[in-house]
Order: C-alpha cells, then sequence, then structure tokens
C-alpha cells in the first residue's frame, strides 16, 4: 500500500492531468456539466456491476472513472469561478464532522449500536445548513424505482417509522395484492397503476425487513430468465425449430430442461 504522501503525489498528478486535457483536448475541453451526466450514471452503474460480481480488479478500473468524473465536473465548476476540488473536499470534511459527533464531538461512540447511529444521522442531516429540511428531502427523484422505494423506507427506519416486528409486513403485502385484483375487476388503468405501484412498494419494504436488497434480489432473477430464456432460444435454434410457432407447452418443456441443468 502506499504513503499518505504517495497518495496526494497521485491525486495532484490527476489534477495536473486534467488541466492538461481541457487545455489541450478538443473533446475534453468542449464537456460540460450536462454533458458528462448520462456518461457518470453509465460508470456509477459498471462500477455496481463489479461490486455485485466481487470483481476487485475491474472495481479499481471503476472507481478510476467515477473519479474522473468528480475531477472533471470540479474542474468546470473552477473555470465557471463557482468553487474548485479544494472546496468539494473541504465541504465534505465539515459535513462528515458535522454528522459525527459521537466520533468528532463531546460524545463517545462506545455502547453506540449501528442503529442508533444511524438513526441520529438522519436527524442531524436535516438541521445542516443547506442541507434537507426533511427526511426524504435527500432521496434523488431520478433515483431507479425500486431503488428509490428501498431508501425511502429506509430513512424513514431511521427515524422509528417501520414495522414493530419484520413479520407484520405480510398482512400488508396481501392487503395490496388483493387491491391489485379489485383494481383489475374495476377495469381503471390508472387505479390499477396505482395499486400495483402499492404492492410493488410493499413487496420492497418486506425485502428489507428480511435484510434482502430488492434490487439485488430483482436482478438476480433477472439474469436467471435472461440464462433460461436464453438456452431455450439456443435449442429451439439447433433443432430448427420457430419460437413464434411453438405452443407454450413445448417451450415450458426446453425452459425446465434447462432449469434441470441448474441455469
Amino acid at each position: 500500500m502506499h504513503t499518505k504522501e504517495e497518495k496526494l503525489e497521485a491525486f495532484g498528478r490527476a489534477l495536473d492531468i486534467m488541466d492538461t486535457l481541457r487545455q489541450k483536448c478538443p473533446w475534453n475541453a468542449a464537456q460540460t456539466v450536462e454533458s458528462l451526466r448520462p456518461m457518470t450514471v453509465e460508470e456509477v452503474y459498471e462500477l455496481s456491476d463489479d461490486v455485485l460480481r466481487a470483481d476487485w480488479n475491474g472495481l479499481e478500473k471503476e472507481l478510476g472513472d467515477v473519479l474522473l468524473h468528480i475531477i472533471f465536473y470540479a474542474k468546470i465548476s473552477e473555470e465557471l469561478g463557482r468553487y474548485d476540488i479544494a472546496d468539494i473536499i473541504n465541504r465534505l470534511c465539515e459535513k462528515m464532522i458535522f454528522r459525527h459527533p459521537h466520533v468528532f464531538g463531546d460524545g463517545s461512540p462506545e455502547g453506540l449500536t449501528e442503529e442508533e447511529v444511524a438513526a441520529a444521522w438522519e436527524k442531524i442531516k436535516t438541521k445542516e445548513k443547506g442541507g434537507n429540511s426533511t427526511i426524504l428531502g435527500g432521496v434523488p427523484k431520478s433515483f431507479p424505482p425500486v431503488l428509490k422505494a428501498y431508501a425511502m423506507q429506509d430513512k424513514a427506519r431511521a427515524v422509528g417509522f417501520d414495522w414493530e416486528k419484520k413479520e407484520d409486513v405480510w398482512p400488508k403485502v396481501e392487503e395490496e395484492l388483493q387491491e391489485v385484483h379489485e383494481a383489475i375487476a374495476e377495469g381503471s388503468r390508472d387505479h390499477i397503476e396505482e395499486e400495483f405501484g402499492d404492492a410493488l412498494f410493499a413487496l420492497v419494504n418486506a425485502a428489507r425487513l428480511y435484510g434482502v436488497d430488492p434490487g439485488v434480489a430483482l436482478d438476480r432473477t433477472c439474469e436467471k430468465f435472461r440464462r433460461r430464456f436464453t438456452y431455450l432460444e439456443q435449442q429451439t435454434l439447433a433443432k430448427g425449430l420457430d419460437l413464434k410457432k411453438m405452443s407454450l407447452a413445448e417451450m415450458d418443456a426446453i425452459w425446465d430442461e434447462g432449469k434441470s441443468k441448474g441455469l
């Protein structure tokens, strides 16, 4: 591992390279915070993939790509005369110190549980100057829906708004599913959409209560579906058949075959 001085030197080198790129590379010079945004989202998803795969080599690369974007945004902000990377880092440091009075203040971290620290964290965030004035204010509207639901529920939990026992969530799940059936019978598309949303929100809540990340769980199922459907497609082609002309029973037979092979 590197010394602190070596780490600072490496960071300084990255800043110098960005300065040079903004001056001499037409593509880098043309970028704005708006043009960078979709690429940043893509980089974060690529980093997430490597975390899920436990690919430490890939993670090293993707962390570098995300860091590049942070440096890029900071450089553009500096050129606009708004703030620079030092302002960003100092603001981060002050925020972390403010949010951890049990570490940097008069309190003591000894004896505190993870849940107690999380609850205090959410309360402190609402008191920050320029921070979120509400508990859910920090949940981005642009979050993917499953992640947004999980984040909202987790923040509500941190201040005590949660089921007393995790088992208590199941009647709510069943209630929401029943309301989906009732909405379908009623026939209103808007009402059906609303009730499906309520049911999905309840299932995300159940997953959270049982220590399951619903996004990870759904992603596992998506990849399982990909493997089995790809097997179905490959076997169909190998047998000279046309998926569009096959019956569901015929497709199910090949699907079950792939399932029996552990796909």
